[in-house]
């Protein structure tokens, strides 16, 4: 709304008032201006005492940031206007995976299956094939060829976590917050869908400070991933329709079970990640927390659902809060 008074519509008053006196125009408009200054200045007080609940937000298997950003926009939102009460804002991430899938590596988009790699992701050739890049990813992909079903690329994955974390936590926009500057700046925690709700158990878990056997090839990404948050451990993880992973290489990142408070959404309608693949994951987290929703596979961003991931948040959030 426009602050101003409008130039019409005024009567004048009958007498002009004695020397050193404000006309009632201008002493409304002195009022407003208090009023205005006095808003801004409860305003840049109200924003000085937020806090920003940084969220890395993980997008599945053929998606992308920017594809997930546009799905999950309501969601953000929301999260935005039920953490005000608190001082909490929602700062949220959306990485991108390293790895470019083809055509023919998306179920229905393409028939051939060979096992076939590019560097560059441009072109793919296949003899007389060519495909050409498209915009969807991978955070990993899982070995057919190998009978243990590992999966491949899952360390480029996790060091790419690790960078856009280091590049939120160190970076200009770092150095000029508050919260005590960027030597404070952490990520609070990780939302992620189907492969990226995998993804973020398995990140969750790395980052905790619990004793793990950890394979010697996996202990270069799970430093890197720790060092990019200051050692510091997720609050919370919430996962849609993520699932186990299966690969013995990756039983350690659940034996013990994840501590970090978990989240789950769980579609009864889902087809495309079975129920049992998502308990796998619950039954492998000590603190987990399972929501259905009457639909399938995606990420429900009506309020009925949204308040639910909101409450979660919020309940880790304060229970941080506190020990600080």
């Amino acid at each position: 709304m426009d602050d101003s008074l409008p130039s019409s519509g005024i009567s004048t008053p009958a007498s002009v008032p004695a020397s050193g006196t404000s006309t009632p125009l201008r002493g409304q408009q002195a009022n407003k201006g208090n009023n205005s200054k006095a808003k801004n200045a409860k305003t840049a007080a109200a924003k000085k005492n937020m806090k920003e609940v940084r969220i890395l937000m993980l997008h599945g298997y053929t998606q992308s940031g920017p594809l997930f950003r546009a799905k999950t926009r309501a969601l953000e939102k929301l999260m935005a206007k039920a953490l005000a009460p608190l001082n909490l804002v929602p700062n949220m991430i959306y990485p991108t995976a390293p790895n470019r899938l083809r055509p023919s590596d998306i179920p229905g988009f393409g028939t051939s299956r060979e096992h076939l790699e590019s560097q560059d992701g441009q072109i793919f050739m296949d003899g007389d094939k060519e495909e050409e890049a498209i915009d969807s990813w991978a955070w990993f992909r899982k070995d057919e060829m190998n009978t243990d079903g590992r999966y491949r690329f899952l360390s480029e994955g996790m060091q790419s976590l690790a960078g856009a974390m280091k590049q939120d936590t160190d970076g200009v926009e770092a150095a000029e917050a508050g919260e005590g500057g960027k030597e404070d700046r952490v990520i609070d925690g990780v939302i992620g869908f189907s492969q990226g709700g995998a993804m973020a158990a398995l990140l969750a878990s790395a980052m905790e400070t619990t004793e793990r056997a950890v394979p010697k090839e996996h202990e270069e990404w799970m430093n890197l991933v720790r060092e990019a948050n200051k050692g510091v451990p997720l609050k919370f993880a919430v996962s849609y329709s993520g699932f186990f992973a299966t690969p013995q290489d990756l039983a350690w990142l659940y034996e013990p079970k994840i501590k970090t408070p978990t989240l789950h959404f769980l579609g009864s309608l889902d087809v495309v990640v079975e129920e049992a693949r998502v308990r796998g994951l619950v039954e492998r987290c000590e603190d987990p927390h399972v929501v259905v929703h009457p639909g399938g596979h995606y990420v429900p961003v009506s309020k009925e659902w949204v308040m639910q991931l909101v409450g979660f948040v919020k309940s880790c959030m304060e229970k941080e809060m506190k020990k600080d």
